[in-house]
């Protein structure tokens, strides 16, 4: 009797040492097609211990500061530009952790089926947020629809225009929005996370594609205290794996392209 109930004892404190070994790493991410890789790995990563709750937002703004006031861990969602930009614009000191994929910006319309049919006065809806506003004019720069003072300029706006032959008129939007309004402009400049939860096939549907050479990969952020960390470097592992790599290629069909 005495020696089945040490049994039981020891049992019990060998699951309370294991339920306690999960540590709880929480990270928001945009639903398409961020949350989706997490869901992927979050078995994996129980299996290492680790309990990884996802926070899914729909903005751009919250993730950042949410990590900032250590309400979350960790994000992935943003490119590098943005980060920076967000940064020197919020005074926060995020960091990269290691890059994941690359979702090629686009151009969308629902009016017309190139952007040579795009008529002289056209209404254009673009990104109001510095990095990604810089992102459309350089697609629309690339494809010969307009020119821009400095064409390397990753923050370059509406008003860094040099030549506009079409007279396109420039309407900022959150990125959020963009997909949604699209009946009621001639054209979109959509970021990819946004297109493919509006149904949008980036590889079908655009009239204009960042190729596979985009620098605006995706990252995995954290902050100066936590981005070494035991459980952050699984995730980062785990997030460049072999398993996230053929699960991107095979449900994204080139819409989501993996950075490493």
């Amino acid at each position: 009797m005495k020696k089945t109930l040490v049994i039981s004892a020891l049992a019990a404190l060998l699951a309370t040492g294991f339920a306690q070994a999960a540590e709880k790493l929480t990270i928001a991410a945009t639903a398409v097609p961020h949350a989706e890789i997490l869901e992927l790995i979050k078995p994996l990563l129980a299996k290492e211990g680790v309990d990884l709750q996802i926070k899914v937002f729909t903005d751009y703004v919250q993730p950042n500061l949410q990590v900032d006031q250590k309400n979350i861990d960790a994000n992935y969602f943003q490119t590098k530009p943005y980060l920076d930009n967000f940064n020197k614009g919020k005074g926060t000191n995020l960091v990269i952790v290691t890059g994941v994929h690359v979702e090629p910006f686009g151009a969308y319309s629902h009016k017309y089926k190139s952007l040579k049919d795009l008529p002289v006065g056209a209404t254009v809806a673009i990104p109001n947020e510095g990095s990604n506003s810089g992102r459309a004019l350089l697609l629309l720069q690339k494809s010969g629809v307009i020119k821009l003072k400095d064409p390397t300029n990753a923050l370059s706006t509406p008003k860094d225009i040099s030549e506009n032959p079409k007279k396109l008129k420039f309407k900022e939007l959150d990125a959020a929005m963009l997909a949604r309004v699209l009946d009621q402009v001639d054209l979109a400049l959509i970021n990819t996370n946004y297109a493919l939860e509006a149904k949008l096939n980036p590889v079908k549907d655009s009239l204009a594609l960042e190729d596979r050479s985009s620098p605006y990969v995706n990252y995995l952020v954290a902050r100066p205290d936590n981005k070494d960390s035991v459980a952050i470097k699984k995730l980062a592992a785990a997030l460049t794996s072999q398993q996230v790599k053929t699960f991107i290629e095979g449900k994204y069909a080139g819409a989501v392209v993996p950075a490493f």
